[in-house]
């Protein structure tokens, strides 16, 4: 079932994206990538010089940085979708880039691609709906504006890498004032959360 995790009780990595405070609540929801896969991509994403790779866990991001103005209707929504889904298989495999756009190489997610587009869809309506700058595309960013020097031996050296898990849960994160993202919410696919459970209780 999904379970709340307090500020005392989280032992999961925060992701920090931003040093600036943020007024409301703004929400994602990701896709962990589990031992030791996520390992092998953290050496490899500090190797090409990405000072986050200390800082944010490898994930596939499903829902980024959305505005949540009414909090209890998108816990419901998000645990609605869990409870909806069944686990799937992902593949990571090769890479690509979103260069020139913005500076960025990932590993490519085949194996799973369209499950985690459904998801996404499912997960961005609802409270949770907002026109986005770019068509939504699963990956996991190995490299981030780095040099363009290491985001070609990002490109080249992880072009053989692959590697399968099965996605069974996915986290609800929320930004807090200090630019961190704190997991308030993992979620099990296809279990129901109890009722009246909230959050950071």
């Amino acid at each position: 079932m999904s379970h709340p995790v307090s500020d005392t009780e989280q032992r999961q990595p925060t992701y920090v994206v931003g040093r600036r405070a943020v007024e409301g609540k703004l929400v994602g929801v990701v896709i962990a990538i589990p031992e030791p896969i996520a390992g092998e991509l953290e050496r490899w994403r500090a190797s090409f010089g990405d000072p986050m790779a200390a800082l944010v866990p490898p994930h596939i991001t499903l829902i980024t940085t959305t505005p949540a103005t009414d909090w209890p209707s998108t816990i419901a929504h998000v645990r609605e979708v869990a409870a909806a889904q069944c686990s799937f298989t992902v593949t990571l495999k090769s890479t690509g880039t979103f260069r020139p756009l913005t500076p960025v190489v990932f590993v490519n997610v085949t194996e799973g691609f369209d499950s985690c587009v459904e998801l996404h869809r499912r997960l961005q309506a609802g409270p949770l709906a907002r026109n986005l700058e770019f068509p939504f595309h699963p990956h996991v960013t190995v490299a981030h504006d780095v040099s363009e020097a290491n985001m070609d031996s990002a490109e080249a050296q992880l072009g053989d890498f692959e590697a399968s898990f099965t996605v069974r849960t996915m986290g609800l994160y929320e930004h807090d004032v200090t630019g961190v993202w704190k997991l308030r919410e993992e979620l099990t696919f296809g279990q129901n959360a109890a009722a009246g459970e909230e959050p950071g209780a």
